[in-house]
């Protein structure tokens, strides 16, 4: 049975509006302003200063080692980082959403600590917790295991400041979708995770893969918190904007604009697959009423 919470407002007509044509000529005129002074104008300018000194520097630029070695960082990152906050954000939605127990409330308020914390603090946190000077840290290093200036604590930092993405998403899907078609066919003698495949998963997979993406987007730009902990190692450490602060510090602005193209490319690639799921959803939802 599928629920029908926002039927109304999704066959609800638009409004019919009688603003003069001038007043919708001046908004719209507006914000196409307001785009191109602060979106198209600002990336034209990271391709039209990578490319300043000619086609083949942006190409040495990009396909540098260094480069290289932290566009792969940056991606090895996102693809631990995206599926763990996955797990972790259906983990934490179903608990929050199909339970009820003491603290639910903490637990929900506690989900938006990485965005009230500034990264960087988030980053010295752990360098406090896991660095070689505390005793943890150094029972670690004892026994070969390096956090921090490393890839595992750029990992980590990177997991905190993400884990509230996907959860976000699911918590307030999960609690409008109710509990009716689970409980249903726990009596009809589904399993566990049967339930879970078959019913709970097909529900939130919009808004699972919606969380995603932007946790995807957040763990490639994080520069805060990887930035303290990853002791900026050039060709291991660095991720893709720690080696374009490093680039900028060095006067080579060609060479960090080049760099800087990367995560626009990224992002519009995300934005793209971001834009593709909307309407597959809106879509869905055509069809369903």
């Amino acid at each position: 049975m599928q629920t029908n919470t926002d039927t109304p407002k999704q066959n609800r007509a638009p409004l019919k509006r009688n603003d003069p044509p001038a007043v919708q000529a001046i908004l719209i005129l507006l914000t196409f302003l307001f785009f191109a002074s602060f979106i198209f104008m600002p990336l034209g300018l990271v391709f039209a200063e990578g490319f300043r000194k000619g086609a083949q520097v942006y190409l040495d630029a990009i396909r540098e080692p260094f480069a290289l070695a932290a566009v792969k960082l940056t991606l090895v990152t996102a693809a631990i980082v995206v599926p763990v906050n996955a797990i972790f954000g259906m983990t934490a939605a179903w608990a929050i959403s199909k339970f009820s127990f003491k603290g639910k409330t903490m637990l929900v308020s506690l989900l938006d600590l990485p965005f009230a914390v500034s990264p960087v603090v988030a980053g010295l946190i752990f360098v406090l917790l896991l660095g070689t000077r505390t005793g943890f840290g150094s029972w670690l290093g004892e026994h070969g295991i390096k956090i921090i200036f490393s890839t595992p604590g750029i990992v980590i930092a990177t997991l905190f400041v993400t884990f509230p993405f996907v959860a976000r998403e699911l918590i307030p899907l999960m609690e409008a979708q109710g509990r009716e078609e689970e409980e249903a066919a726990i009596t009809l003698g589904a399993k566990g995770w049967q339930v879970f495949a078959r019913i709970t998963l097909p529900n939130i997979r919009w808004g699972l893969m919606y969380g995603m993406i932007l946790c995807m987007a957040r763990s490639i730009g994080e520069f805060g918190a990887v930035s303290v902990v990853s002791g900026h190692i050039r060709g291991m450490t660095n991720t893709i904007p720690l080696h374009v602060e490093i680039l900028y510090s060095e006067y080579n602005y060609t060479a960090s604009f080049a760099v800087s193209s990367i995560l626009v490319f990224l992002a519009v690639a995300t934005i793209a697959v971001k834009s593709v799921m909307e309407k597959n959803v809106h879509n869905h939802q055509h069809t369903q009423h």
